[in-house]
């Protein structure tokens, strides 16, 4: 049996999470599993105080019961260097909020272990990485000028439109080859925020899946497939994607042979990656989701093999 750790959660709210989905959830319950003791608190209670990071939050045990799913201990404030290891969890939007809590941590790390490491979750935005490796992914174009973009239409006709720092399926659009919206949704994005776009020639193979799969310190260790609802592009389960069972191909295992090292060598300890029809899509860093899935489906414990890892850290 390992040591106790003292583990803080910075996660969003606990209490509307769903407990047969959500990841952290899953992390929590392992780590109580293991004997590690648990403290959470919301990104807005993270503080810098004269030279001092501290957070207000909760002890907190989780139980798999829904809607009693977690008991609080008294709210106190701690000094994050007083922990073994901080969670960065809470989803994205990757706004000035969401960074500026990554430079926080940066304080803190590595004498208490941030995972995943705050640097280069800040370095590493999702749809930013993977332009790393050009010879995995699609025909892209990254920019904020609309002759660029449209451009970039004209060129490859069929093509996915989105916010380059959105997550969830959020603002994802399909550009066909007759279609003329591009100037409306440049439009209503530049109102939105001053942020560039993300254009990618559409992959068809969307329509069979797009493969969630995690990486535990660079190691695959399962994928499971999120297939699109019928008449939607996008595959994602916020926006009704269902999840099947599937196994790690040929390519599957080049691409995070590829990629692998590098989230290692930068603390990227559980990560998850999209790959449709054989192509690398997104590198997911900052909140990763699927572990509950892919523990159902291949009847492994992904949390058991990422609580392994940061014990080893932590020894």
């Amino acid at each position: 049996m390992t040591n106790s750790l003292n583990v803080a959660i910075q996660m969003d709210p606990i209490a509307p999470i769903d407990i047969n989905a959500d990841s952290t959830f899953r992390i929590m319950e392992e780590a109580q599993k293991r004997g590690h003791n648990l403290f959470y608190y919301t990104p807005d209670k993270l503080a810098f105080q004269e030279g001092v990071i501290t957070a207000k939050g909760w002890p907190v045990r989780v139980q798999r019961e829904v809607g009693n799913h977690y008991t609080l201990g008294e709210l106190q404030e701690i000094e994050l260097q007083t922990q073994d290891v901080v969670w960065l969890r809470q989803d994205p939007p990757f706004d000035m909020g969401y960074i500026t809590t990554t430079h926080f941590l940066d304080m803190v790390h590595p004498e208490t272990l941030v995972v995943n490491d705050p640097t280069w979750v800040r370095n590493y935005p999702e749809k930013l990485l993977v332009l790393q490796f050009p010879e995995l992914i699609a025909p892209t174009t990254i920019a904020r000028d609309l002759e660029t973009l449209k451009a970039f239409k004209e060129k490859h006709q069929d093509i996915i439109l989105k916010p380059l720092y959105g997550n969830g399926g959020a603002g994802v659009f399909r550009l066909g080859p007759d279609d003329r919206n591009i100037n409306s949704l440049h439009e209503l994005f530049s109102g939105i925020n001053r942020e560039p776009l993300i254009a990618q020639k559409f992959l068809p193979d969307v329509s069979k899946g797009d493969k969630r799969v995690i990486l535990v310190d660079g190691e695959p260790v399962g994928a499971i497939n999120r297939v699109p609802a019928k008449g939607e592009t996008r595959s994602n389960m916020h926006v009704g994607g269902r999840p099947e069972k599937v196994e790690l191909s040929e390519r599957d295992l080049e691409i995070c042979a590829a990629i692998g090292p590098l989230l290692r060598e930068r603390g990227q300890v559980f990560v998850g990656i999209d790959v449709i029809g054989g192509v690398l899509t997104e590198i997911n860093v900052t909140s990763p989701t699927g572990i509950q899935e892919l523990e159902r489906f291949d009847n492994i414990n992904v949390a058991e093999k990422i609580w392994q890892v940061i014990e080893d850290k932590c020894a």
